[in-house]
């Protein structure tokens, strides 16, 4: 998933990081580990919720750049981390540090790599329980050139061979990862293995969300069984054909009936959410990018910290496409002065991280897209999908907890 920060040169952030453990490895292999320290749990809150999530784990070989190089250039990295990531990998990290029990399905082999890789779930109270482990092979892994200079990065992934197949997941082991699961999340990977996980989950009404970061074999098969989707910028208009966004995801609404909502993340720019309303008043119909541009009208951009703006419910119309009644949203990213903006790496995978937990918590929409944003943009101030992620003492993460509680008191 793409970066959901911006960079402003004014701004300035008062998010004070909470401190947990977390293992990583240096460029020698060597680990190290930070203090201690976590908050009380209440019963009233999500904690322990069991969230089961199948798809990609890989190695990642982050090395930073002064500029990305020009072809047939040599040049030096300003410094180098090796740490665990893939999108369901990353997910699921970011739910252990809030406080979740998050299960991975997923396959790697029986090389250091992949040792590595379990070590380090298994240290951020990931359930690895259910991955497979190959005696063959090689494990996934990911070389990632972060550019100093424009704060993007880029991504040569190498998938793990041989590939997961159902097979290879019995059918107890998939009975035992759902069992007491509250919620299962999908990242559009290991296309066959999803599709069976995902059907159970659905015989078992575990809500489902799904990752449509691009269209991937077999992602049409588990869109249909979805109840939350979130987007990559691109996406919407890619697998609808429509041309605006706002059309694209009216257009997804139609054609997945089960779909509760549907996020797009557009980086720099924050997000824009459609959610379906059942009971809503009857009301005329609204052109649906009319809508957007004036909500957009609306956000105050002088506001550094993650803001939401919403609709009224709607019969919100998409010309050529056709007309869904609904809500819309539209969420800012945090802007990040880019003295503390590190790598966007992972931020997306963060934020899903981030609407799973509020999903979880029962938050207002409004909340969540704040609070996902949060969670995003602490993570681009570390290098590395990992390192960044908040935990649940963090205090301003905690401050969207305790409201909750207040208000459910």
């Amino acid at each position: 998933m793409p970066n959901l920060c911006t960079v402003s040169s004014n701004a300035s952030s008062n998010f004070i990081f909470g401190v947990q453990p977390h293992n990583f490895y240096n460029v020698f292999g060597s680990r190290r580990t930070r203090p201690r320290c976590r908050v009380s749990m209440s019963s009233s809150d999500p904690q322990n919720a069991v969230v089961v999530g199948c798809g990609s784990v890989t190695m990642d070989f982050l090395a930073t750049v002064a500029a990305y190089p020009k072809p047939d250039d040599k040049i030096r990295s300003t410094s180098l981390k090796v740490q665990g990531g893939g999108n369901v990998g990353n997910a699921l990290t970011c739910l252990a540090r809030l406080g979740l029990n998050p299960r991975l399905i997923s396959k790697i082999a029986d090389d250091s790599q992949g040792r590595s890789i379990l070590d380090e779930l298994r240290d951020d109270g990931v359930d690895t329980s259910f991955i497979v482990v190959s005696k063959e092979g090689t494990s996934p892994f990911t070389y990632i050139i972060v550019d100093n200079q424009t704060k993007t990065r880029t991504c040569i992934h190498t998938a793990g061979y041989p590939p997961m197949i159902p097979d290879e997941l019995s059918k107890s082991s998939l009975l035992s990862a759902l069992d007491g699961a509250k919620f299962a999340y999908f990242d559009g990977r290991l296309p066959d293995t999803a599709l069976v996980v995902a059907q159970e989950a659905v015989r078992k009404n575990i809500p489902i969300l799904i990752d449509a970061e691009r269209p991937r074999e077999g992602l049409d098969d588990l869109l249909k069984l979805a109840d939350y989707v979130v987007c990559s910028a691109k996406f919407p208009a890619s697998w609808t054909k429509a041309s605006t966004v706002p059309q694209a995801l009216v257009s997804m609404l139609l054609r997945l009936p089960n779909i509760k909502f549907v996020i797009v993340t557009l980086g720099k720019d924050g997000c824009i959410m459609l959610e379906r309303s059942v009971d809503g008043p009857s009301t005329e119909e609204v052109d649906v990018d009319s809508l957007l541009e004036s909500l957009e009208i609306k956000r105050d951009k002088s506001v550094s910290i993650p803001t939401c703006i919403s609709s009224s419910v709607a019969k919100l119309k998409a010309e050529g496409i056709g007309t869904v009644s609904g809500k819309l949203y539209v969420g800012t990213a945090e802007s990040i002065p880019p003295s503390e903006l590190v790598d966007t790496t992972g931020a997306g995978d963060a934020f899903i991280g981030a609407v799973i937990y509020a999903i979880c918590a029962k938050f207002t929409p409004e909340t969540m897209l704040s609070f996902a944003a949060n969670v995003a943009g602490a993570k681009c101030r570390d290098l590395g999908a990992r390192s960044g992620l908040p935990y649940r003492a963090d205090p301003r993460i905690a401050s969207f907890v305790l409201e909750k509680l207040s208000s459910s008191a």
